[in-house]
């Protein structure tokens, strides 16, 4: 991607007042980004942390700016808080000699199939496709059809391509749940991916109860060795369990892909 002068990226982020590992993947998303020195500011806001929606704009120079929710799917927060917050119009709001682009979140690019691929080969390296499941687990709620659409979109992406016998979504909340892994899946082999931005209580303790490999909820992910000890064997299988998608340094292309792809649309 070619500078940008005068123009500011800005990763906006949930945030947690009770997490510390929370938006630490939007930090260094942000620092990454800034060292290709493609625009001239890059920032982070967050709805639950500072800096806040609600400032973020006061606080950029840049004329032309750039907001990509680094979120999985579409939902309450980018479709009503982030717009809310920001006081945007549209995709496009121009606004005190600003002009803010809305891009979509992260989560609904396909480039973040690659990011998934690369993951589920780092957590089990070695470990034949031809003979393992992979599992792509979101939250899933009866109360937003988005919340699950992200996950199942992946792996219908993934499943395409023929790497793997099984690609199925999975969920916390709504089935297929995590917690039958085992009698869902048909190869030796199965790798987990937690689908979510950062390394919070569903990868690193939700999660690991539900499909077995701790009893009880563990520490923060900062302070845990949850994603250092595969395989567990488990139900006769080998079970690779990684860190939440969110966390890898390629994110940082898919937010870049985000930014493209808004002004691809707009050309159209």
């Amino acid at each position: 991607m070619n500078k940008r002068s005068r123009t500011a990226l800005v990763i906006v982020g949930h945030g947690s007042t009770t997490n510390p590992d929370s938006s630490e993947p939007n930090h260094l998303l942000a620092d990454s980004i800034r060292s290709l020195g493609i625009f001239d500011e890059v920032l982070c806001c967050f709805w639950k942390e500072e800096p806040s929606l609600r400032e973020i704009i006061h606080s950029i120079s840049s004329p032309d700016i750039y907001i990509v929710p680094n979120f999985i799917s579409e939902g309450y927060f980018t479709q009503t808080v982030i717009p809310r917050e920001l006081e945007l119009e549209g995709r496009l709001t121009r606004r005190q000699g600003k002009t803010i682009r809305y891009c979509e979140p992260v989560g609904n690019h396909p480039s973040m199939t690659s990011v998934l691929l690369k993951r589920a080969r780092e957590i089990a390296p070695g470990v034949p496709e031809s003979e393992t499941s992979l599992l792509i687990v979101g939250h899933g709620t009866n109360l937003n059809d988005n919340s699950a659409k992200a996950a199942k979109t992946q792996c219908h992406l993934i499943s395409e391509m023929g790497l793997y016998p099984e690609v199925l979504p999975t969920y916390m909340e709504e089935p297929p749940l995590i917690s039958e892994w085992a009698a869902m899946t048909s190869q030796q082999n199965v790798v987990v991916i937690p689908f979510f931005i950062s390394d919070g209580l569903h990868s690193y303790q939700d999660i690991p109860v539900l499909l077995g490999i701790r009893d009880e909820v563990g520490p923060a992910a900062s302070q845990s060795d949850i994603f250092k000890s595969n395989p567990h064997f488990l139900h006769g299988k080998n079970l690779y369990y990684g860190s939440a998608i969110g966390t890898d340094p390629m994110m940082s292309e898919v937010i870049l892909d985000q930014v493209a792809a808004f002004d691809s649309a707009r050309q159209k």
